[in-house]
């Protein structure tokens, strides 16, 4: 074996995969009971916990997982099912909305009490408070290194 193979940054780097994975398969079964995908919660959550319920789909797609063109698609596909809706952006004719509807709060109030438990139980549940907010810290960090527009549209006054 060569020494690469046990650099601990490819273990630091798998385990936190590992991590992640086994957390959304806890969470995607969930999801499911519920008709939504894990995409489909994270843009309702991203929305909901957004000013004004709503970002700018440019900021919706820096905020997620998903591509500019993905987002469209998925935000278009829950227009249709009533969970968002489209705003067209009065100063700027290129850019638009998505905004929770009621509906798609009404849907995030019934994942949320059993998706709490989840994270209770299977995250935050396994650390320390200490040790919590060490990962909050240390992944904040990251994700600010790794992707600087996550928090895009999160503090805008105009969204």
């Amino acid at each position: 074996m060569t020494t690469e193979l046990e650099d601990p940054r490819l273990t630091a780097v798998g385990l936190f995969a590992e991590a992640f994975n086994g957390l959304s398969s806890r969470f995607s079964a969930q999801f499911d009971e519920h008709r939504l995908s894990g995409v489909e919660f994270e843009v309702l959550m991203r929305l909901a916990r957004s000013p004004q319920q709503r970002l700018r789909m440019t900021d919706l797609a820096g905020q997620t997982s998903l591509s500019t063109s993905g987002c469209t698609r998925v935000v278009d596909r829950m227009d249709r099912d009533g969970l968002v809706r489209r705003e067209a952006c009065a100063t700027d004719r290129r850019s638009s909305y998505a905004v929770i509807t009621d509906q798609g709060q009404a849907r995030l109030d019934e994942v949320l009490p059993g998706h709490l438990e989840l994270v209770q139980k299977w995250f935050v549940g396994q650390l320390t408070t200490d040790q919590l907010d060490g990962m909050l810290q240390s992944l904040r960090k990251i994700r600010d290194a790794v992707n600087p527009c996550a928090t895009a549209g999160a503090d805008d006054d105009n969204s």
